[in-house]
């Protein structure tokens, strides 16, 4: 046996180890759960997995490892919050769209065990999670290409109960869908949610393809299929292709070959513990004011990732602003900021705290 064959046969052993163990832990997160549902309890408590991920670094001995370590202890937390959700009855996942569409694509990803939502319109899904109906819920949030989901910001701003608790960047290539047995030469109309159509613009313009708005890329789709018109087309990903029966014409018709959407997960808790924060605050209209809020920031170390503004609600030609920034929400610079902040803004919250995956 060669060192490469002892140093595998050695994962083996331990592999066959944490196999037991993490039985054993489930049956322990299993026990939390039972205690969580008598007493009325939600499923994640974020001052207790802070605690756990401190304690256990503590423990390293090869403090190299810290960062992977880190992170080992969050994904298996998260993995104990979803199979005590689902022990509790409470995994269910709100999207807007139907399956197929990229947001149902996305809670696939994070949430594969998930009990799904769907829902007619993104406020909907805001509605479900506020309400319980869900315990989370999951959006678009910005689009590489064709920028921010402006719809969803203002919603995360009109509802103060809700946080975001994580962000994931899905990749997404769109791609011209028709029936079977149809080809590219036959089409004559395109659907498609506007994000798509935006960013398939330049492939559309090419053809002199007309396109017109859709709920989703699924939505989409499923008119296709149901249509039997086979000079209709539709813009949407191949797993939605193989959903609905259909073909792809042609495909990365996305304008940006490196196109990517952002979707976030809210809910109804906010975490304590990851890499990133994002605020969102209000200040006067006045000359400064702004500047005010960027110096502090940037005298206080942190990396301002974006800043966005948008219209206050009712209020017309006021704005409020979304910053995303890099750091500890729990670390002591990031508790003085806050404090500097509220003193400096008209109103301030925190939307968000992540790891972005």
């Amino acid at each position: 046996m060669d060192k490469l064959d002892e140093a595998r046969a050695a994962i083996d052993r331990i592999d066959a180890q944490m196999a037991a163990l993490f039985e054993a832990r489930m049956a322990a997160a299993a026990a939390v759960a039972a205690y969580k549902k008598e007493h009325a309890l939600p499923v994640l408590d974020s001052a207790r997995e802070a605690a756990v991920v401190e304690k256990n670094l503590a423990r390293l001995k090869n403090k190299e490892l810290e960062p992977f370590y880190a992170a080992y202890l969050r994904h298996q937390m998260a993995l104990s919050r979803q199979y005590q959700a689902q022990v509790l009855g409470r995994d269910r996942v709100a999207y807007q769209g139907v399956e197929g569409a990229f947001a149902h694509i996305a809670l696939k990803k994070l949430f594969p065990r998930a009990q799904e939502l769907p829902c007619a319109t993104w406020g909907k899904v805001f509605d479900a999670v506020e309400a319980g109906d869900a315990a989370y819920g999951v959006l678009p949030f910005e689009n590489s290409h064709a920028g921010d989901v402006s719809a969803v910001l203002d919603l995360c701003f009109a509802h103060p109960g809700l946080y975001v608790t994580e962000v994931c960047d899905l990749p997404v290539r769109q791609n011209l869908l028709g029936l079977p047995g149809a080809k590219l030469s036959d089409i004559t109309r395109v659907c498609s949610h506007p994000q798509a159509i935006a960013q398939s613009e330049r492939f559309l313009k090419s053809l002199s393809l007309p396109a017109e708005d859709c709920l989703n890329t699924a939505v989409a789709a499923k008119k296709v299929a149901e249509s039997g018109d086979k000079t209709l087309a539709a813009i949407a990903s191949e797993e939605t292709a193989a959903l609905y029966g259909l073909q792809v014409l042609a495909a990365d018709i996305n304008s940006d070959g490196d196109n990517t959407t952002r979707f976030i997960v809210i809910g109804r808790e906010l975490p304590v513990s990851g890499d990133r924060f994002s605020l969102l605050f209000t200040v006067d209209h006045k000359a400064g004011k702004l500047a005010a809020v960027i110096q502090a920031i940037g005298a206080a170390g942190f990396n301002m990732e974006c800043i966005k503004s948008r219209p206050m609600p009712g209020v017309p030609f006021e704005y409020y602003f979304y910053v995303e920034l890099e750091g500890q929400p729990g670390a002591q610079g990031t508790k003085a900021l806050l404090s500097e902040l509220e003193r400096v803004c008209n109103t301030l919250r925190v939307l968000g705290i992540f790891t972005r995956q």
